[in-house]
């Protein structure tokens, strides 16, 4: 089962459970979705697109909930905590930075990357050999301490 085929099944499930919460995630996640695809003129969407979606929806409520903190609304910054809960099982295990540091290290050797200049081209690599299954603000980050410290 897809993604989405698994998003409408969990969405049909919360609604005969009457979970609001899980309702009103997984319909904003859907309407991310749709929104996409009516980008893409209404092609399917890849299994790839279908995640970094939901990666960013992840990053929206992470920034959300920083926001929320700060301004003295732990409840509402632990509603967008529980919503990272829901779309996190929609998304698969990330890779450790082992694996990421790794790969950014073969990247940089295949590249020649010798400054902060190269660093679109190693993180350009190494998300096209990863994909969906590493995020791309590690990806950068690593990519960057390597890059610094090769001077």
């Amino acid at each position: 089962m897809d993604v989405i085929q698994q998003l409408d099944s969990d969405l049909n499930q919360s609604l005969k459970e009457k979970n609001e919460l899980v309702v009103l995630t997984l319909r904003q996640i859907k309407t991310a979705l749709t929104n996409a695809e009516i980008v893409k003129k209404r092609e399917k969407l890849t299994t790839d697109e279908v995640i970094k979606i939901l990666r960013l929806e992840v990053k929206r409520r992470k920034e959300a909930a920083e926001l929320y903190q700060k301004g003295g609304r732990p409840e509402l910054a632990e509603k967008e905590n529980k919503e990272i809960e829901i779309v996190n099982k929609y998304l698969p295990a990330e890779l450790s930075e082992e694996i990421i540091q790794q790969k950014v290290g073969e990247a940089i050797k295949k590249t020649n990357a010798a400054s902060l200049a190269d660093m679109g081209k190693v993180i350009g690599l190494v998300m096209k050999e990863l994909g969906a299954s590493a995020d791309g603000a590690v990806v950068s980050r690593l990519a960057k301490e390597e890059l610094l410290n090769k001077k």
